[in-house]
């Protein structure tokens, strides 16, 4: 549908919180903290705080293929923060991400609590601390951030714009939508190519620029995202959906995709994460049947 009804723009922009949709209460023009409100610490140095959002997902995935390595120091605590409730203004959190979005971790591993927010971010920390899922060498090296930045830099174009318009706006609208598909069917395109040539993103060995895009484009093939599959002709990309494939079959990326869930199959939700047995013992069906 064409939006037959022109816009011009007011000389001065002001902010109507009611014309945002799906999703509207998590947005605002200003930063800052909305109320004061502590953040629980669990037993673990890391201290996770996040929603199963594709980039909550990249941070689980991250923590669940450390332990699963048998690195003990990545133990961690995962908190579920309710950005729909506003969880992400409360003062604790602000103090970790001043931007407000999840996820957002504190180590409290060493003399002094670090801070780390921004996925990517995340990711490229936990690598270096625990020297894993980040090659050491040349080219490998690059390579990876090269797709790791990548992703944080196109994301925007599938989450905000493409799946905002196509699946979260008030109204549908026909140039943003087919503006933001020829752009996502462009990053699916680049995509497809790399993975023609090699099995993971960074050449031959999993690593974190994989964990930063199978959430957002393995998700979109595997029909997790949008339901825009066959909008966008999914089938089309081979490569992207053996890949994609290929990650989803890791237990540690089952296990990841479970963390700080909300929605779908209660089996598959665990809203909140402090021990490897809670995967057993704590998924919401467990808890339903007590």
């Amino acid at each position: 549908m064409s939006d037959t009804t022109a816009y011009t723009p007011p000389k001065v922009w002001t902010w109507d919180k009611e014309s945002g949709g799906t999703f509207a209460s998590i947005n605002r023009p200003v930063a800052g903290a909305t109320h004061d409100k502590d953040l629980p610490v669990g037993k673990h140095p890391l201290q996770l705080y996040s929603l199963a959002t594709p980039n909550g997902v990249k941070v689980t995935i991250m923590l669940e293929e450390l332990l699963a390595l048998g690195h003990k120091g990545a133990e961690y605590d995962a908190w579920l923060i309710r950005i729909g409730d506003g969880d992400q203004f409360g003062s604790g959190f602000v103090e970790v991400n001043p931007n407000s979005k999840i996820p957002a971790l504190m180590d409290r591993s060493g003399s002094e609590p670090v801070r780390v927010f921004e996925s990517g971010s995340i990711l490229f920390y936990l690598a270096e601390k625990f020297g894993a899922f980040l090659p050491t060498t040349q080219p490998a090296r690059t390579e990876c951030l090269n797709w790791l930045f990548w992703q944080m830099g196109s994301a925007p174009y599938l989450g905000g714009g493409f799946g905002h318009f196509f699946a979260y706006a008030p109204e549908k609208w026909e140039y943003p939508i087919n503006r933001f598909a020829m752009e996502v069917k462009r990053q699916l395109d680049v995509l497809d190519r790399r993975l023609a040539e090699v099995d993971y993103l960074a050449g031959d060995d999993y690593t974190i620029a994989d964990m930063a895009v199978w959430p957002w484009y393995g998700g979109l093939v595997k029909g997790w995202n949008y339901g825009a599959g066959e909008f966008l002709s999914v089938h089309e990309y081979k490569n992207v959906i053996r890949w994609a494939d290929q990650i989803h079959a890791r237990p540690a990326v089952k296990r990841g995709r479970m963390v700080n869930r909300t929605s779908g199959d209660p089996a598959g939700q665990l809203h909140e994460r402090h021990d490897a047995s809670d995967f057993d013992t704590m998924t919401q069906d467990k808890l339903a049947a007590e």
